[in-house]
């Protein structure tokens, strides 16, 4: 088991690019499709493990699958000011990613189901580098993945419970040029890339009867504590910085009628209570996510989703450029509320909003079957603006993604 859990986060360790908040919309084809429902149906074995194991029993005998996601975002950045001029927005290098999925259940016996699984679930990036020096050279990588060991309990035959334990792997690199507050000279800040391991947990139930499901999940949230990181008080030593992954909370149910079946989650993030999103001001999401499939034949279904999240990141004005009132997880220099905004839309610009899926899935025979998905993330811009408009910072971010996975049933 062990050997199969480090294969596991090996497979699963590349960057993932961000679509609600840091975290993506599905984790496989099948919930890709679907919006990112799961939490209130059964969308995918493989998806279960993450999205809610209570639902893991309503899939019989021996399954796996395995999968990747081809992120396409198109991201931009400005920054302007009275004293450098207009940058114009600047293209990010960074527009390609890759996120495997692979996961295994077994059905034990009429009452025990078993799963695990390794995902990319959160990440994203920038690179600016050799661009307008307005832009201070930045270039950043966040990943985040888990592996999670799951199981489902089939208390009669309505209600299930579902628990998972997740070990968690994230990679951080911040790359970008900041000010020596004392000379004013810029300095290069960036320590390489950092790594840590978190552990959390995950509790969920589900219901169903006759055409209707329901279900509901609770995600812990999972510290992470990355070193050397950031020099920002230019003394030679790196600072470390915590950047834990939030709680979350979903609900959500599902309704069969002839050859249709409707989906619809809710899901609560909370970004605010954490440290690191936190401290850079991120606000609590709430994501709505629908999923509508229509079973074609007995061997083809095809599937269409939509996901909805304000973005955590907002437009704002009037910010302070010089009072240095902020402090950011354990950075050691404290920084105005402008320079947080500039930081969230040069580096971390997570700001979709709107995605639109859609994808099939063909079982060839009893045996073997294989999953597509697409999603596209319509542009969003945010803005921050200095008092007296002295200077202002923009990002856009527009998205493609496809999904393609191979699915096995014993």
């Amino acid at each position: 088991m062990k050997k199969l859990i480090v294969v596991l986060m090996i497979i699963a360790a590349v960057a993932v690019y961000a679509t609600n908040g840091d975290n993506m919309t599905g984790v496989t084809p099948s919930s890709s499709a679907l919006g990112g429902t799961g939490v209130g149906a059964p969308v995918g074995a493989t998806d279960q493990i993450f999205r809610n194991p209570a639902f893991l029993g309503y899939y019989k005998g021996f399954n796996m699958s395995f999968g990747a996601v081809l992120f396409f975002p198109e991201v931009k950045a400005r920054y302007s000011d009275m004293m450098h001029g207009d940058s114009g927005m600047i293209k990010s290098q960074a527009d390609t990613f890759m996120v495997p999925e692979i996961g295994i259940t077994y059905q034990i016996n009429d009452k025990f189901t078993f799963g695990i699984g390794a995902f990319g679930v959160s990440g994203m990036g920038v690179d600016y580098r050799n661009k307008d020096p307005r832009l201070s050279n930045m270039n950043t990588n966040f990943q985040f993945m888990r592996t999670i060991a799951a199981f489902s309990y089939k208390l009669n035959d309505n209600w299930s419970l579902g628990m998972g334990m997740d070990l968690a792997w994230g990679s951080l690199n911040i790359g970008t040029f900041l000010q020596d507050m004392n000379t004013g000279d810029m300095f290069e800040a960036g320590g390489g890339v950092s790594q840590a391991f978190g552990i959390g947990g995950q509790f969920g139930i589900a219901y169903q009867k006759n055409n209707f499901t329901f279900g509901a999940l609770y995600q812990s949230s999972i510290p992470m504590n990355y070193d050397r990181v950031l020099d920002t008080n230019h003394d030679g030593v790196f600072e470390k910085m915590k950047l834990e992954q939030p709680n979350e909370f979903a609900v959500g149910g599902g309704y069969t009628l002839n050859s249709w079946r409707f989906m619809v989650d809710i899901r609560w993030v909370e970004w605010s209570n954490t440290d690191g999103y936190g401290q850079f001001q991120w606000d609590d999401q709430t994501v709505y996510s629908l999923g509508v499939e229509y079973t074609l034949s007995k061997f083809t279904v095809l599937k269409f989703g939509y996901n909805y999240a304000e973005t955590p990141i907002k437009n704002k004005s009037n910010l302070d450029m010089t009072t240095p009132n902020n402090n950011i997880s354990e950075l050691t220099a404290q920084f105005p509320d402008f320079s947080v905004a500039w930081f969230n839309l040069i580096g971390f610009p997570a700001i979709t909003e709107e995605h639109y899926s859609l994808g099939i899935s063909h079982n060839f025979n009893d045996t073997f079957g294989i999953d597509f998905g697409f999603i596209y993330a319509p542009k969003k811009k945010i803005k921050a603006v200095a008092v007296n408009n002295f200077a202002e910072v923009e990002a856009s971010n527009k998205q493609y993604s496809f999904a393609f996975g191979l699915k096995w049933h014993f």
